[in-house]
This record gives structure tokens, C-alpha cells and sequence, in this order.
């Protein structure tokens, strides 16, 4: 059953490239994720989202963290419907989507999930046949993960064809992230990552903080790790943290607004994807085979 749902999922991108001329855009798909909680991760996800979606790009936004959703949250968004919604059949994704500041859209997380790994096959093939709708529609899709190395987190990072990996100046935040990239890497074969250094006292400083972990990356671990860019934490950030706006849309000349420009244009340099891996559907199959 699992590898009909997979070759009719094949045949479905095969259908949609050759019927819809929109469907053939490449859609990229990124993962953000921490080795732990509280170093900024789903601040980092909204703001680069808004930015992009400023910048023309048609962006989703998905809140991937089950257990502890807090995209809403962050954004002030009331939301009556989520993942689960469509899981169940009650909804189709395009109507859980809610519109998000800045042009965002988002997909409300499924509390009532704990764990994307565990899904039956039925509910995967209903996310199949809900992410294939979109792919005409769609340039990003931006995951935010739970924090840690659940087996939700590594679905999703395995899934996605970009893994940014946010952390902080502290050393549980650096060991942390270092065990989600040894965990990827070693057991999921995962080869690049993009290191974004958060809540940093300068460019410098996040540059230090880069080289710090690619140091250790590379004497033991055989990876990629890119340098992202650096985000600072100022007050105009604090501020609009607390008033459920996206420091982007609250304050888009602030030095942190200023930064999520800048990595959002680094996305926009970044190789456009190509092939199998160029399709939103690359990235549902991946997550229905990575749970099993």
C-alpha cells in the first residue's frame, strides 16, 4: 500500500507538470530548525517568511512544531482550523491556510498530532493529495520544526531540500545544534547545512560563532555547514515580539528587520532546484517515506 500511494504520488507530479504551466515553477522548501528550545527558531522562520513574501515571492509558512505550536501565537493569528483539519478530512489545506502579515500565509499547526513520523498511511496520503494541490501556487514553503531531534524533526529536515540550523552564543545551544547535525548527518545521510547565528551582538560575533561549530564539524563529521548570516537581537525586536508582530512589518527599518533582508536575499541566490527535487511533491514524498 505504501508504495502504490508512493508511484501514484509519481504519476500525480507527472499529471500536474504536463497539464498546468504553472506547476513546472520549482518550489523551494526549507527547513528551520535548533538543536534546542528558546534560541529564537519560529521568530526566525516568521520574519524570513515575511521578508521573502515582501520581496514577491509566494510563501507558506507551515507550523511543523506539533506538540508546542506557537506560529499563531507569535503572529496574533486566531485560527479555527489546522493540519489535522485536513488530516481527518474535515478540510482541504487550502482552506486551514490562514493569511498571515506581509503577504505570509501559514498553515496553523495539528496539536492533536504529536508526531508527524506516526502517521498512518491513510493520513499520509491524504497530506500527499492536499500538498500536491499547492504546487502551482507556491515558490516557499518554510517548516518550522520543534526543537530538538524527534523523529518529526528529522522527517521534516530529510524532506526539505534546504536545513537552516539556528542557534545562539551559548553552549547548550551549540551542543544541541551540533547533536541535530550529527543525528542527520550520521544517521539520515544529510550532507549541507546553513548555520544561522541568532540573537548576536554583531556580524562578527556571528561569524565567530559559525566558525566555532564548523570547526567541530569538520574534524568530525563529514558536512557541509554554510554560514546563513547573523541576526541581532535589538529592543525594536523585544518590542515587537510582544506585541505579536513580526519585527519585519513592526519596525522594517530596525537592525534586525534590516537582517532578515539580507538572508532573505541570500535565499534568492541560492541555486534554483532542479528536477525531481524542484517540485513541492519531492519534498510530501520524502516526508511520507521518511516516517516509515
Amino acid at each position: 500500500m505504501l508504495n502504490d500511494q508512493a508511484a501514484g504520488l509519481r504519476a500525480m507530479q507527472s499529471n500536474s507538470v504536463a497539464t498546468s504551466p504553472g506547476s513546472s515553477t520549482p518550489v523551494r522548501v526549507i527547513a528551520v530548525a535548533s538543536g534546542k528550545g528558546g534560541v529564537g527558531k519560529t521568530n526566525v522562520s516568521v520574519n524570513l517568511g515575511v521578508s521573502l513574501s515582501k520581496m514577491g515571492q509566494r510563501v507558506l509558512l507551515m507550523d511543523a512544531d506539533m506538540g508546542l505550536a506557537n506560529v499563531d501565537i507569535m503572529l496574533g493569528l486566531q485560527t479555527k482550523y489546522n493540519l489535522l483539519h485536513v488530516l481527518e478530512g474535515k478540510k482541504t489545506l487550502e482552506e486551514v491556510i490562514v493569511e498571515g502579515p506581509g503577504g505570509l500565509k501559514v498553515i496553523p499547526a495539528a496539536s492533536g498530532v504529536s508526531r508527524m513520523a506516526q502517521l498512518t498511511a491513510m493520513e499520509n496520503a491524504g497530506i500527499i493529495n492536499a500538498f500536491s494541490e499547492l504546487s502551482d501556487q507556491l515558490d516557499i514553503l518554510i517548516v518550522d520544526t520543534a526543537a530538538g531531534i524527534a523523529d518529526s524533526v528529522v522527517s521534516f529536515c530529510r524532506a526539505a531540500q534546504e536545513v537552516v540550523v539556528v542557534v545562539t552564543d551559548e553552549p547548550a545551544s551549540i551542543t544541541d545544534a551540533y547533536a541535530l547535525i550529527k543525528v542527520l548527518s550520521r544517521d539520515h545521510q544529510l550532507t549541507r547545512f546553513r548555520l544561522l547565528a541568532n540573537q548576536s551582538r554583531s556580524a562578527q560575533h556571528g561569524r565567530q560563532l559559525y566558525e566555532k561549530l564548523a570547526k567541530v564539524c569538520e574534524q568530525f563529521l563529514d558536512v557541509s555547514l554554510d554560514y546563513f548570516g547573523s541576526i541581532p537581537f535589538d529592543d525594536d525586536l523585544r518590542d515587537a515580539v510582544q506585541k505579536q508582530v513580526p519585527v519585519t512589518v513592526y519596525k522594517p527599518h530596525s537592525e534586525s528587520a534590516q537582517a532578515f533582508r539580507l538572508i532573505a536575499q541570500k535565499v534568492e541566490k541560492w541555486p534554483i532546484p532542479k528536477g525531481a527535487t524542484g517540485y513541492l511533491q519531492f519534498f510530501v514524498e520524502n516526508l511520507f517515506q521518511s516516517g516509515h
